[in-house]
């Protein structure tokens, strides 16, 4: 695989971004998104950064379709729902629209990576339809995460 990567990512239907990749920021603090990702993600001149919204410690990686998506649906309730034109409003203002490099690098703002506790190494994360972003150290460890998750995945028939 190109870009350094050294992981072996699981073949799921098309679009789904699946695997876990290391990743060090380069010294201009960029991020290279591995290129299993960005042809899952159809190779996007920009992305979507935003911190996520149930973890305090991570941030996601949205392509443009799926980001765009969420965003039609809050559109319309924007202009007439005032708590919805304030979400709306506060997800602007802690979230970056981010160019691609041709190399598949982007720059997440200081804030964002602060905000997450990222130094220099991070653990890229596919979460189906976004990547997530861990500083390594807080990365769910695979094990404790299938242990924990076992279970509910049995429920709901996964």
């Amino acid at each position: 695989m190109s870009d350094g990567d050294d992981k072996v990512v699981s073949q799921g239907r098309a679009g789904s971004l699946l695997g876990r990749f290391p990743c060090r920021l380069d010294p201009k603090r960029r991020i290279t998104i591995p290129a299993t990702f960005r042809n899952r993600m159809g190779n996007p001149t920009y992305v979507y950064v935003l911190p996520d919204l149930n973890r305090l410690n991570c941030l996601n990686i949205f392509p443009p379709d799926e980001l765009e998506a969420r965003l039609d649906k809050l559109r319309a309730s924007a202009l007439t729902d005032k708590r919805v034109s304030e979400f709306v409003t506060w997800v602007g203002s802690i979230s970056e629209t981010l160019d691609v490099d041709s190399q598949g690098r982007i720059r997440i703002c200081d804030t964002l990576l602060n905000r997450i506790g990222v130094k220099r190494d991070l653990a890229l994360i596919g979460a189906f339809n976004r990547i997530q972003v861990w500083a390594e150290e807080s990365a769910p460890a695979e094990q404790e995460a299938f242990e924990k998750f076992a279970d509910a995945a049995r429920e709901i028939g996964f």
